[in-house]
């Protein structure tokens, strides 16, 4: 059963990292040959700061942009977020997006793989880890940490993984199989009732 799997590109500002970084992780997710991989940029939605007039439970979205988004996130099956670490913290540009939604999160899993310098963003990832929790995801303990990014992405632009970096990143993607397949079914009448 393959599952679809979306890596969410977390960072808007320019000149971010977060596209190469993304690109890798994807190769790696085609490569272990378990999902069907979509990547998504935030910044091709162009989400406002929670704009909705009603709470995200009630899935009556009024605006474009958050129909474009909740319809993207709706039928995955896993998730990956990719995110830098932007003062010991995700960018507001990822926790905007993950809250203007809610049901369309539940009952997922998701890992995180995260950038940065020294602590290579594993202070981002566990905050939002929690983040996620609270939206009935399964957030997986294990992260991916990038640390020094610059050092990895050559002249062309192009992110080249250490062997830790790939081990690490494998592991993730066996876990959101697992995870992916075993809470499938928990989301099933959720699925149904809203298709009826």
């Amino acid at each position: 059963m393959s599952l679809n799997l979306k890596i969410i590109i977390g960072s808007t500002r320019p000149g971010r990292a977060g596209p190469k970084v993304a690109e890798w992780v994807a190769k790696e997710a085609e490569v272990h040959g378990g999902f069907s991989v979509e990547v998504l940029d935030l910044a091709d939605f162009e989400l406002p700061l929670l704009d909705e007039p009603n709470h995200p439970m009630m899935q009556q979205y009024h605006h474009d942009h958050t129909k474009r988004w909740a319809a993207a996130i709706a039928d995955g099956d896993a998730f990956i977020f990719v995110t830098p670490e932007y003062d010991y913290y995700p960018p507001a540009s990822l926790i905007n997006a993950v809250q203007v939604l809610s049901r369309e999160w539940n009952y997922k899993p998701a890992g995180v793989v995260s950038y940065a310098f020294v602590s290579g963003g594993l202070r981002a990832a566990q905050e939002l880890r929690m983040l996620l929790s609270n939206l009935s995801v399964v957030a997986l303990p294990g992260t991916v940490p990038v640390p020094f990014f610059p050092s990895f992405i050559g002249e062309d632009g192009v992110l080249t993984p250490n062997e830790q970096m790939s081990q690490g990143a494998n592991a993730l993607l066996d876990e959101l199989v697992k995870w992916g397949a075993a809470l499938k079914p928990m989301r099933a009448p959720a699925e149904e009732a809203a298709a009826a």
